[in-house]
């Protein structure tokens, strides 16, 4: 595709394109930030707060600890942590060192732990001693020679940290036993990199910054290589694209992003961390999103303007019955990503907050952000909105060839300077991931307007194939989450004799005298006759990632 029809929506002061150049490599874009923004806070946990200048001296701290184990330039290191202040700095020491980032859900089950340390080939580990036991129990199987050990109240001042310690492992038993005996407590290895040399390598834009591995829902984990270029081109693109209501915040105040989803993933490790490096901002880190009433009582204890979330959190919080007490009036952009937005949470979050949802779409792949609706809008558009700046999307038949122009479903495709370099040691995925000319193919469907809107249509996976017919099921769950008594709703494809597939619908119910015979009602005014659900379940909870993404295959397993 050689025009840009999707400019046009751009808001007033977006620019077409960004310029990726602008900084060397991310350690170039955080010590500017370090030096801009010494004396502002970084991080907000648990009532304490970390400057800037925190962040620097102890991020050089681990660095130099880190390059004293003797590894080598390029050598991976795993963080396995929840939004804890340990996790950016970290980060920061890790790419200062030289070394990459290997980002892993702190959920993990030893067997997945072990695949992604022995596919990312990590010499050192960072994690939180609550997952300890997970790496006691794989990691004679991989590469690891050093762990180092975080405790919930490391940074957290020597009282409040014991406090916050011994109710984690005392009260809550939050800790499985565990021995690693060769493992460094984390303020023991600041202590020790105290007294050591950082030697600080030169850093070029083609570096590999960090592997950011898929979620395994569609197959096996693979790690995205992605380089320092893609992220910071990110970064740029995402502050280029909110700045029309970021610029609406008072003089002299510091913009503040909720952090409630998982630094691990791409999407906070991105939008939260490094853009709030880029712009100077506070993040407000939440160590667990799930518990939705210590997340809105942290939030009612600040002023915050942006919250990048996912569906099932944004329609977990403004249903709880704690949601009032947050002043959400500063709020302007709530980026919603990672999976579908509903348009009933949609609208339910703009009556609530007056701040509409702007659904975007990315993937790890991405660095993620590759699409996202005018975050001037006021209504939900029911789409992925249009390509960011220095983003090119199209739709490609099953041939290759772009049908964009055609409105017929195809596959996304996505051409940018995020885009990653490829798969981590797997060249053949690479190949069949990436096109000729660059493009890297989603494995989404969708469909592009005269606008240059995009509309995801379903995964090629998650497809339900009736009787010939093809049933997207994000259409059937938009439909079914309308219904006044619907918490939450997901719908999957399960074999049936008479037409080779039929929909599946589970739903949690927000009001308990919901009956299947009213979801059935609807579904039958609503959806054609192959759309409707042959079985309704009703359950108590979907089965999610941390992330809150919904995990379709163990609905498809549990008939």
């Amino acid at each position: 595709m050689t025009d840009r029809p999707w400019l046009a929506a751009y808001p007033q002061g977006v620019p077409a394109d960004i310029d990726p150049t602008q900084y060397s490599s991310l350690v170039q874009l955080m010590e500017q930030a370090f030096r801009d923004y010494a004396a502002r806070t970084a991080y907000s946990f648990m009532g304490k707060e970390v400057t800037f200048a925190e962040v620097d001296a102890l991020s050089r701290q681990f660095a130099a600890y880190l390059q004293g184990l003797g590894m080598a330039r390029g050598d991976r290191v795993a963080l396995m942590m929840p939004n804890i202040p340990q996790y950016p700095i970290a980060v920061a020491a890790v790419l200062r060192a030289g070394f990459v980032v290997v980002n892993v859900n702190p959920l993990y089950t030893p067997r997945e732990l072990e695949h992604q340390l022995k596919d990312s080939g990590a010499k050192a580990i960072v994690i939180i001693e609550n997952f300890a036991a997970t790496l006691q129990a794989c990691i004679a199987n991989t590469a690891v020679k050093h762990v180092v050990l975080c405790a919930m109240g490391d940074r957290l001042g020597l009282l409040k940290g014991l406090l916050v310690n011994y109710v984690v492992r005392s009260i809550k038993k939050l800790v499985p036993p565990y021995q690693l005996p060769a493992a460094v407590r984390f303020n023991d290895a600041m202590a020790k990199g105290a007294s050591g040399q950082l030697n600080q390598p030169h850093l070029k834009p083609d570096d590999i910054a960090m592997l950011q591995y898929t979620g395994g829902t569609t197959g096996v984990s693979k790690g995205a290589v992605l380089l320092h270029r893609n992220v910071i081109a990110n970064v740029l693109q995402s502050e280029a694209w909110n700045d029309p209501v970021m610029k609406r915040i008072s003089a002299g105040e510091q913009p503040t992003s909720v952090c409630a989803l998982p630094l691990y993933h791409i999407f906070a490790f991105t939008v939260n961390m490094m853009l709030s490096m880029r712009t100077g901002g506070k993040t407000l880190l939440i160590p667990n999103p799930r518990d939705l009433a210590a997340t809105l009582k942290e939030l009612s204890k600040h002023r915050f303007h942006s919250f990048p979330a996912v569906n099932t959190l944004f329609n977990g919080l403004a249903n709880h019955p704690d949601f009032k007490t947050v002043d959400w009036s500063h709020l302007k952009v709530s980026v919603g990503g990672g999976m579908a937005v509903q348009a009933a949470v949609a609208r339910l979050w703009l009556e609530k907050t007056g701040c509409p949802i702007c659904e975007g779409y990315g993937l790890s792949e991405t660095s993620p952000s590759a699409s996202c609706n005018p975050v001037t809008s006021k209504e939900f558009s029911g789409t992925i909105g249009v390509p960011i700046p220095s983003t090119w999307m199209c739709i490609l038949d099953d041939d290759g060839h772009d049908i964009s122009a055609t409105g017929k479903p195809g596959e996304i495709a996505i051409k940018g300077p995020q885009v990653m370099a490829g798969y981590w040691q797997r060249p053949d995925e690479t190949a069949k991931t990436m096109t000729e000319d660059g493009y890297l193919k989603t494995g989404d469907i969708g469909i592009m307007d005269e606008r240059g809107y995009f509309k995801i249509v379903d995964r090629k996976k998650d497809m339900v194939l009736v009787s010939g017919f093809n049933v997207y099921p994000n259409e059937v769950e938009d439909v079914v989450a309308l219904i006044p008594g619907v918490l939450e709703c997901a719908v999957v494809g399960v074999p049936d004799e008479k037409t080779g597939e039929a929909v599946k619908l589970v739903i949690v119910k927000k009001d308990p005298a919901l009956t299947e015979q009213q979801v059935r009602d609807y579904c039958h005014t609503n959806l054609t006759g192959y759309k409707q659900p042959k079985v309704i379940e009703f359950r108590t909870e979907l089965p999610k990632t941390p992330v809150g993404k919904i995990l379709r295959r163990e609905l498809r397993d549990k008939k």
